[in-house]
Parts: structure tokens; C-alpha cells; sequence
């Protein structure tokens, strides 16, 4: 059993518990189908003074989609860790998608970067600490291997950056907003 098996079953043994169960499924729940992206990027295309950032947080969006859901998660077609580990138990809704990388967290850290970059640090740091709070929920609830949330965090971060590069090329952080 490698590291990763150990790390969810020490979870599972030592961490999990009926009141943070409920919390991490709903944390979890958050990034269902990129719901919370989703929402966040209407929201910002909404408000004409950060409409630009949101038009860089939907495309952050849409390459992230593309590079975990179409590319890498049938490329490297890892299997879901409680189906390796029959001592862990599932405590959310089955996937019906691989394993590797995470698509929670592609999707929020592929938002969140680009408010980290775009937006006032007011706003972009409660963006990161949500994606990692919706990153840390999918290795709680035992859906993914910690390798799956860190390249969807990965994943996620590199296409914010080329989102942020393309719309907002040689401009200043005061020019921004």
C-alpha cells in the first residue's frame, strides 16, 4: 500500500466524523459539475467593473475542461480509489468519470487563480481558500487520490494563468479594475 492508500484510510480512521461528514459533503457539493465556477463566472460577467476578469475566469473554465475532462482523464484513466481500497467507503455521490485529475478541483483553482490575479486580494484569497477547501473535501469524502487533487490544482492554476495572459497582456494590477 502506498502513500496515497495510507493517507485516505488515515482519513477515513482518524480524521472522519458524523458532524465534518456532513460539512465536507456539502463542501463537496460545491463543485458538483463546476456548479460554484460556474456561478462564480456568470456572477462576474454580471458586474460590468469586473466583467473582464470574469470573461478570463470562463475561459480559465472552459481550457481546464478541456485538458482534465477530454485529455487527461481518458489518457491517464486512473480508477477511483475506494474502487482499489475496499476499506474505504465512499461518503458522497459515485463519480461516473475517472479518477485522475480531479475536475472539482481543475475547476475551482482554474477560477480561483484568476481572481487571485485579477481581482483585489480581498476577493482572490477567500477564492483560493475555497478551492482548497473543495480540493480537500474530494480526498475527505474518498473520492480521489491526493496525486488527482493536486493536478487538477495544478491543471487548474496553468490554465488561469494562460487565461489571465491572454486578457489581460501588459497591463498593471492598478489598470486592471
Amino acid at each position: 500500500m502506498g502513500w496515497e492508500e495510507r493517507f485516505l484510510l488515515f482519513l477515513q480512521e482518524s480524521v472522519r466524523n458524523p458532524v465534518l461528514d456532513r460539512v465536507m459533503q456539502f463542501v463537496t457539493s460545491l463543485g458538483d459539475a463546476g456548479f460554484l465556477a460556474i456561478l462564480v463566472c456568470i456572477v462576474l460577467l454580471c458586474i460590468k467593473k469586473y466583467r473582464r476578469a470574469g470573461a478570463a475566469a470562463a475561459l480559465s473554465l472552459s481550457l481546464d475542461f478541456l485538458v482534465v475532462n477530454l485529455i487527461l482523464k481518458n489518457l491517464v484513466a486512473r480508477i477511483r480509489p475506494y474502487d482499489v481500497l475496499e476499506e474505504l467507503l465512499l461518503i458522497t455521490k459515485r463519480p461516473s468519470d475517472l479518477s485522475f485529475p480531479s475536475g472539482h478541483a481543475g475547476a475551482c483553482f482554474a477560477v480561483a487563480s484568476v481572481l487571485f490575479l485579477c481581482l483585489p486580494r480581498r476577493l482572490g484569497i477567500p477564492a483560493l481558500v475555497t478551492a482548497g477547501l473543495i480540493s480537500f473535501s474530494r480526498l475527505y469524502v474518498g473520492a480521489h487520490y491526493p496525486t488527482d487533487v493536486l493536478g487538477g490544482m495544478l491543471v487548474g492554476c496553468v490554465t488561469g494563468w494562460i487565461a489571465y495572459r491572454l486578457l489581460w497582456k501588459g497591463q498593471s494590477r492598478d489598470e486592471k479594475l
